[in-house]
């Protein structure tokens, strides 16, 4: 009977280190699956992070060609008694809002599928502006200086321009 009692305590040992065994290959299974999971979750937020660094850096680099952040510009205007803001509104208005059916005068290009238009216009500084301008097929950009004078209208200036080619 002492052999049979040793025999079950030994089928029963084998049988729970083999229950154990199991259950904790199943556990070590789901930890590693986990921290596989987790690692490749840090390597994209690390890229990601990555291309959020560089465009903040190329962020940087528009702001600091702005007219707003640009020291020596706003002194400039305030040195003739004129305010930036208003600098930026009367450009706007000469530009953008010179838009019509027939297209912008200030455009250097007759528009191919329809009128040619100013879209967006960037003022780098106190003497400089950016423009780009399309049909809806055909878009360009141009560089543009303008002065500002305090007692009549502003002069603009068209530099430089360019049309993309359509592939």
């Amino acid at each position: 009977m002492r052999n049979k009692i040793l025999l079950y305590l030994f089928i029963f040992s084998a049988l729970f280190c083999i229950f154990i065994y199991v259950n904790d290959k199943k556990i070590l299974d789901s930890l590693e699956e986990d921290l596989a999971q987790k690692e490749q979750l840090i390597e994209e937020l690390e890229k990601e992070n990555t291309k959020l660094l560089e465009n903040n850096k190329n962020e940087d680099v528009v702001a600091y060609f702005s007219l707003e952040n640009n020291e020596e510009g706003l002194s400039y205007f305030e040195s003739k008694g004129i305010k930036p803001e208003e600098v930026l509104k009367a450009i706007d208005n000469a530009l953008i809002d010179a838009n019509s059916a027939k297209g912008n005068n200030m455009v250097p290009y007759d528009g191919i599928d329809g009128p040619m238009r100013i879209n967006r216009i960037k003022v780098l500084n106190h003497k400089w502006i950016i423009a780009d301008f399309t049909d809806g097929t055909y878009w360009g950009e141009m560089l543009l200086t303008y002065e500002v004078y305090q007692d009549g209208p502003m002069e603009l200036t068209v530099e430089k321009s360019f049309l993309y080619p359509v592939n």
